[in-house]
């Protein structure tokens, strides 16, 4: 158990906490999934001190990805490094009905946990919302996170919905990358026996200093030992240490925004001197072009990172 960073929630089967690098999918130069690739980028933040992984979620591009190829990028994930972590996957879809039957499919391949993003597209109000969640845990024996992430859902959880929700035999915890701190407060405070997932990397230090046992990173992608090194400087008390560690990351997230969305993370963990190749993005996100990659080089040099 940590000895000052937060612990997980009495609710959570799996007990989640540190760091839990949101795993990319890796592709090749004629956009299949490379699923040596996947696992090689997956026991790279292990080895480098990740607490589990978490595939599939928005850095894994899980809307781009079929079902038959989720299937396969949970299986090799969970080969991979399933004996040494838990694996939480994504199985978010923008209906009910398929993301049971990616959240059918998950369990049969191994995963630990199911990651439910709230639907999207189309508004959803609560009873839509609760329903949701009803029928996904009454589908699968699986501990479910929900995932909250309204500037790309298009849909935010009211305190009261995501209360009810927490009600429901199964949810073991929320991942919230809202960016609303009150909000997240008031979630835990509702619902304190839920594990906390901090979802933004500009809120690592502060989501653990409101309550959130883990910290889901996509700078964690690339650069582990960073974020790895922040939950353990918080955990070892040393909140100045962590607060620096805070701002290193700040630094490095304005070196990936100079980019298309996503792009960098890829492109940065290419350009370390590293055994890990991602390949592109699928189609229609892009990978850094040769000046743009350059300059991501530059940038992540000058921090002292490569």
């Amino acid at each position: 158990m940590p000895e000052h960073a937060p612990p997980p929630g009495s609710e959570d089967p799996l007990d989640l906490q540190g760091v839990i690098p949101p795993t990319l999918t890796a592709f090749d130069n004629e956009g299949a999934v490379d699923y040596e690739q996947t696992a090689a980028q997956a026991e790279f933040v292990v080895d480098r001190g990740a607490h589990a992984v978490f595939p599939l979620g928005t850095n894994g591009e899980f809307p781009l990805v079929s079902g038959d190829e989720r299937e396969q990028v949970i299986k090799t994930v969970v080969a991979a490094v399933g004996d040494e972590v838990p694996v939480i996957t994504g199985v978010g879809a923008p209906g009910t009905q398929e993301t049971v039957e990616h959240a059918e499919r998950a369990a049969r391949a191994g995963a630990d946990g199911l990651v439910v993003v709230t639907p999207y597209y189309f508004p959803l109000d609560h009873e839509g919302a609760v329903e949701h969640y009803r029928q996904v845990a009454a589908a699968v024996e699986r501990p479910i996170y929900v995932y909250h992430i309204p500037p790309r859902t298009g849909n935010t959880l009211a305190p009261e919905t995501l209360q009810e929700i927490a009600a429901i035999d199964g949810i073991a915890g929320l991942k919230d990358t809202s960016e609303d701190v009150p909000w997240l407060g008031r979630a835990m405070a509702d619902s304190p026996d839920l594990t906390y997932l901090a979802g933004s990397n500009a809120l690592l230090y502060a989501g653990l200093e409101i309550g959130c046992s883990g910290l889901v990173s996509s700078v964690a992608n690339a650069f582990p030992e960073l974020v790895v090194d922040l939950y353990e400087a918080f955990d070892d008390g040393d909140e100045d240490r962590a607060q620096q560690l805070q701002r290193q990351v700040l630094d490095v997230l304005a070196a990936f925004d100079r980019g298309p969305y996503m792009a960098a993370v890829k492109t940065a963990l290419s350009v370390r001197d590293v055994d890990v190749d991602p390949g592109p993005l699928r189609s229609p996100l892009r990978r850094l072009n040769d000046e743009e990659t350059a300059a991501l080089k530059a940038d992540l040099a000058e921090l002292g990172l490569l």
